[in-house]
Parts: C-alpha cells; structure tokens; sequence
C-alpha cells in the first residue's frame, strides 16, 4: 500500500498555510503560505481601532495557491509522490470570524454593491466594533438566561458571533437586511470546498456555534428566537435561518468537488472535515489529553484543555467557553485565552523602537533581558494592551506598566511585558484548577515557543511547571491533517491518531526554584493591579505596591 497523507489548511489573521502531512507517523512533508491580498496585511481596516475586517476572496484564492504549491514541494521532496496519495483535507481558522451571506450561502462581499464594503465582509476575530452589543447580550442573559451565559464562562465577549451581527444591524442596516444569514468562516471553507454552502446542504462545526454563538444541544441550539428578539427583532427572525446541522470534527461536511479537484490538483471525492477553531485543531495537533493544557502562541494565546464528558465539570466563570466535543470527541473542550501576547512585544519592539533609528530586536533585547534577574528591574505590567480575554472577559482594559525610573532600560521594560503575559497565564491555570480541572503539563506552541527561551523560562518559573514545546512548529495545520486522517479512515480514533503523528521536543524548560520564589512575591502584586484595575469588587489599597516592588528590587540586587 502506498503512503497515504492529508492536508491541513490553516487560516490565520494574516495569511493561509497548507501542510502536507504522512498520515503514519505524523511527517510534515510540504508546506505552504499565502498572505491575503486584500488591506494592510490581509487586514481591512479603518481609522475605527476596533474595526478588523478580511475579505473573503482571499480565503478561496489562498486554498487554491496553497494547496497547489504544497503538492508541488512535496512531489519534490518525496520520491514517486502524487496528488492521489492525499486521501483528505481537514479546516481550521480563526474565530469568531462570521461573514453574512446571500440565499445561496455565498458570501455578500461577492456581490459588485457590497464588494468594498468592510461590512459586507468577513468580521475578523479581533473585531472589537461590537463591545455595547456584547455587554447588552450579558446584561439580557444574566437576566433571562444565565444557562447561555454558564458555558461561556459568565460574560459574552465582542470578539464573538452575535455581538458582530447585532452590531451590523445597528452600524450598517443595508447588509444586515441584505443577508440571508452569517456563517463563520470555519464553516465557509469546508462548504465551499464541497459545494454544500447552500442552506439546504450547509453543516456548521459545533466548536465555533458551541464556543462563540451560545449554541447547546441542552436548551435547542442557538439561543432561542424570544431571547434574540429582545435584543432585536430583525435578530430574532434570523433564528429561524442559521445552520440547521451542526457537527463535530470527526465528521466530513462532504467531499472536494471536481472544481476544486481542478483547482488545487488533488483528486475529486476526499471527505473534507468539519471545520473548527485553530486553537482547538492545535490542541489535537500538541497531543491534548485530559490534564494537559495546550497553549497556542502567537499574536494572541488560547488555552485550551480537555476533560471526559462522563465525568461532571463545573461551570468556569471567565473562560471562553466549555463545549462538549468541541476539541476531541467524547471530551469537553475548554478554552481560555489572552488577548495579546506576541503583539505587545511588538508593540514594544516595532512600534514604540526603543533605540531610536537603532531599534533594538526582539533578539538583541531577549539576549540583553536573559541578563536580568527576576525583580531586578523593579517593574511590574498588566498584559492588557488588548483587552483581557480570560479571565475578567473585558475588552476594554488597557496595559498598564509600573516602577519604571529614569534609569529603566528598554530590556527592562521588554522583560517585564513577558512577565506580564506569565502571570496572566499562570491566572488562568489558576482558574482552570479553582474549578476542579487539574493542569499535570504544560504543552507550548507557535513561533515564540519556538524561538524564544528568554519567554519559556519565564513561564515556568513564574507558573512553577516544565514548559514542553510540541514537536510540530505547524500545530494546528497538523491537527486539521490529523483529524482528515480520522475522517478518511486511516486512524480509528483521534487518541490513536495522536500518538502516531504528534509529539513533543525533548528539550523541556524546568522551574528555577529561586526565580519561581521571587515570582511569587511579584505575582501577589499583579494581582492586586489585577483585581483592582479589573473588578467592581475590589476593595483595597495600592499604597505599597510600588514600595515593594523596590524592596524586591534592592533585595535581588545585593
């Protein structure tokens, strides 16, 4: 028998991958990239800071590229290789990233009228344009049906499905009227790649409904039509025309037409699966199991850990939601997550160039800041420059960085920005475990886990846990290959597809036991600017946390 492979297509906030990968042991034999055509960096934007919008053109065109270009590296690489070998496609892509579309599930913005349009087109994860819509949505469930509100950690967050639409209907009426209904982006790729788009064909993924749209099979689906039209009349009788089959990634949405076979040079009729978050397709691409928390690490994190669905689970007040089979089936899948992370090192680094003309790199300031000891520099910062996603879900908390001096350094300051995002890591393990989901490890991914030791020491000495790295620098194209793999038939069940074609670096970064001390010190500050920056509740003094944070300091320094 001939080796069999498939592909993960994995789309992220600025470009499209394809990865080729051997469906025995995991091999990443071909990749590819493509940046989005459309805006600043594949980015629509406007002089709105919270608006981000993608064009969804670039989603096709970019399938159609990398695919072509993958099969092309790999009929390089691998002696005797051929398209027909690739016996599936498996779909990931950021979220909630909901586009509106026609009666024939095709997407506004490829109609001439709405073609320019930011509204008519695909609203981007990190659009923010919706943060009244959101807070109206809590208040409304709070008071109506806190149920929606349990399973997605107690506060409906802008970033998500229905703050989006609402927000569209309020902001630009002529395209929410002009729609039929809104699909997310998950969703969109799998349909168009298997012509099931139309209405009557289309198959939603349970891990964008479940996570982001309130969806649970418990009370019926989506949030029933009275409670939207509360909010919204025009938003109630949408009800009635959101997807009506929703379904997890074990499953195929349907098989690659003779267009797309055309198209990309693969072989017509290999099941393509339901779509899901890249987050969560990570997460199966690091090995996630049961006391495993996954991070994924790049502009932004998600966490993501699963727990057997036959035990119970506690409601998570902060996380961005707890949804059965949204990870792995047969698990609950729990997501949390931060905001920003790699983004504010650029912000740092690309944006505010400390050094003048002679702006110092992210690698001249990670060797400078390995220098440091913890405390040293007398800083302290809150990882908000974006907003806090997990756990206070409010995305309009800022940074906020204190105990610089006239004589603080610019790798002072870029260490102290790292410690900030460890801390609101370790805030979120720490929450995980307030409500009985143990962390055993700790599974690193992405560009900065790779790349950084500077950032993997630290999180181990302030979480006090190893750091391991996944294997795979394309986790979560590979995961979307691993659940191909399950789909077509070549692995029986996701755990026996993990252990074949997932893995870990051997390279393990371990707690400094005297780092991890100082930490602690500093950690009980941070959560004090934590709880007093971030909750109503608060109720106390800053007076000494500048005070002690120059204690720590001097005392490090002797």
């Amino acid at each position: 028998m001939s080796t069999q492979y498939t592909i993960g297509l994995d789309y992220g906030t600025n470009s499209v991958r394809a990865l080729v990968v051997n469906v025995a042991n995991g091999a990443e034999v071909a990749t590819a990239v493509w940046g989005y055509e459309h805006g600043t960096a594949g980015v629509v934007l406007s002089r709105d800071p919270n608006l981000a919008r993608q064009h969804p053109a670039d989603y096709l065109k970019g399938a159609e590229i990398t695919i072509r270009q993958a099969l092309a590296t790999a009929k390089k690489a691998i002696k005797g290789f051929n398209s027909s070998q690739v016996i599936g496609i498996g779909v990931d892509t950021t979220g909630s990233t909901p586009l509106p579309v026609d009666k024939c599930g095709q997407p506004l913005a490829f109609q001439k009228k709405f073609a320019v349009n930011p509204a008519a087109m695909a609203w981007l994860w990190k659009d923010h344009t919706g943060i009244a819509e959101a807070a109206e949505i809590t208040a409304l469930a709070k008071k109506l049906r806190p149920q929606y509100l349990a399973k997605c950690g107690g506060t409906y967050s802008s970033e998500w499905f229905f703050s989006k639409i609402l927000k569209c209907l309020r902001a630009a009426p002529d395209v929410f009227n002009a729609a039929y209904s809104w699909i997310e982006l998950s969703d969109f790729v799998p349909a168009a790649l298997t012509d099931t788009l139309h209405p009557a064909k289309f198959i939603a993924g349970i891990c964008a409904a479940g996570h982001k749209a309130m969806y649970s099979a418990s009370w019926g689906g989506y949030p029933d039509k009275a409670f939207l039209r509360k909010l919204d009349p025009k938003l109630g009788a949408l009800r009635d025309r959101l997807p009506k089959r929703v379904l997890a990634v074990d499953s195929a949405v349907g098989v690659l037409t003779a267009e797309w076979a055309r198209r990309t040079g693969l072989v017509a009729g290999i099941p393509v699966t339901v779509g899901a978050f890249d987050a969560h397709t990570g997460a199966i691409g690091a090995g996630v199991k049961p006391g495993t928390l996954v991070k994924i690490i790049g502009t932004s994190t998600c966490d993501i850990s699963v727990r057997v669905n036959t035990a119970r689970l506690a409601d998570i007040p902060g996380v961005c939601g707890i949804v059965d089979g949204s990870v792995v089936p047969g698990h609950f899948g729990i997501e949390a997550g931060q905001s920003a992370v790699g983004d504010i090192f650029n912000w740092w680094v690309d944006y505010i160039q400390p050094g003048g003309k002679k702006s110092l790199s992210h690698q001249q300031l990670d060797e400078q800041a390995l220098k440091l000891q913890p405390g040293e520099s007398g800083l302290l910062a809150l990882d908000w420059n974006n907003g806090n996603r997990t756990v206070l879900v409010d995305q309009q908390l800022t940074g906020v960085l204190v105990g610089q001096t006239l004589y603080t350094t610019p790798a002072e300051v870029y260490r102290a920005l790292i410690e900030a995002t460890a801390y609101g890591a370790l805030t979120i393990i720490n929450r995980y475990e307030e409500y009985g989901v143990k962390i055993t490890e700790v599974v690193n991914c992405g560009g900065i886990a790779e790349k950084s030791p500077l950032v993997m020491q630290t999180y181990a000495d302030i979480t006090g846990r190893p750091m391991k790295i996944s294997r795979s620098a394309q986790t979560c194209a590979l995961g979307s290959a691993i659940a191909a793999a399950v789909v077509a038939g070549a692995h029986e069940d996701f755990a026996t597809a993990q252990k074949k074609m997932t893995g870990l670096k051997p390279k393990v970064y371990k707690p400094n036991r005297k780092a991890h001390a100082v930490y602690k010190g500093l950690y009980a500050l941070y959560k004090q600017l934590h709880d007093a920056f971030g909750t109503k509740q608060w109720n106390g003094n800053l007076y000494g946390v500048m005070k002690k944070l120059i204690e720590i300091r001097s005392k490090v320094r002797k």
